[in-house]
């Protein structure tokens, strides 16, 4: 069995993850100019940002490898993301996929509907910056990782067929620092909740 990526799968899934990561960048930052044919001005640039550039990339990086693995087994999979501001990767994702213009026809697959999109981003009237109901095919909020986990395990017991991979780690160090400061989080139930689950699978 090979297991190696041949190169010009290697060259689509970086220029896939490309895509992903500018379209994420985009909601967050641009206001305007969504292709950059003009030279960046301040006037392109959202006057307050929001969203979290470093989960980004690494929800986009996973999500253009479960893609690869949904298309070679024919797998059913729904990714679950836990960590909150990672929401442009989803979007970007759902967008790249074609699904995102399907649910809102006004957000269209041209530059016009790229504006939009990077427009609508975490700015009033628009959509959060994490993944939220209105998101195509968000089954959690985002922004709760012991949730993220609890989701999980409801859909996997309602779908044993199901695969259900979990990004929820990204905010461990941050959860054990709040803990050990005494600062509470809703965040901690459902997630030992999740993990005793694990005995009962």
């Amino acid at each position: 069995m090979a297991t190696v990526l041949s190169e010009k799968e290697r060259a689509l899934i970086d220029a896939y993850w490309r895509a992903a990561n500018y379209l994420s960048v985009g909601q967050i930052y641009l206001y305007d100019n969504p292709l950059l044919k003009q030279s960046l001005t301040k006037e392109h640039i959202k006057p307050r940002l929001l969203g979290h550039w470093g989960t980004t990339p690494g929800l986009n990086f996973i999500y253009v490898h479960l893609n690869r693995v949904i298309k070679k087994h024919d797998l059913d999979m729904i990714y679950i993301t836990g960590p909150g501001h990672g929401g442009p990767g989803l979007v970007a994702n759902a967008y790249l996929e074609g699904t995102y213009s399907e649910v809102y026809p006004n957000i269209s697959p041209d530059e016009e509907g790229m504006k939009r999109l990077f427009t609508q981003f975490s700015f009033p009237g628009g959509i959060p910056s994490h993944v939220a109901p209105e998101t195509p095919g968000s089954i959690h909020e985002g922004g709760e990782l012991g949730y993220a986990l609890s989701h999980a395990y409801g859909a996997a017991f309602d779908n044993p067929d199901l695969s259900l991979p979990v990004s929820s780690v990204t905010a461990k160090q941050r959860l054990d620092r709040w803990r050990r400061a005494g600062i509470p989080t809703n965040s901690w139930t459902p997630r030992a909740t999740a993990w005793f689950c694990r005995s009962s699978t």
